[in-house]
């Protein structure tokens, strides 16, 4: 077993924004890779353009809501939902609440 505190990761600042990369290892089918986005309201992710990995991603929102777009559709993520976005498909976070929004992802492949 491995127990990452995340207050002794690095972080990745994109503005406000902060991005923690918490495992990734690779094997014989790919690569995982796992980690937490904390997004401010009114802020988005990424911060211009829009998101595409090779990877599958399956991801859980932690706290507060926000509005993804994915695949040429709007969604309403909450707090407690989980989601999951196939590999390839072009995806945006906007956090349009009064609070911050956190997320744990996964990227699978």
């Amino acid at each position: 077993m491995q127990v990452i505190t995340m207050k002794d990761l690095p972080t990745e600042e994109q503005a406000s924004v902060s991005l923690w990369k918490v495992f990734e290892q690779k094997n014989v089918n790919g690569k995982i890779t796992m980690g937490k986005v904390v997004i401010p309201p009114g802020e988005r992710v990424p911060l211009e353009g829009a998101s595409i990995h090779e990877q599958n991603e399956y991801s859980i929102v932690i706290k507060g809501s926000f509005i993804a777009e994915s695949g040429g559709k709007q969604y309403r993520i909450n707090a407690g939902d989980a989601a999951f976005i196939p590999a390839g498909e072009e995806h945006v976070a906007y956090n349009d609440g009064n609070e911050v929004c956190e997320i744990v992802w996964v990227l699978v492949g």
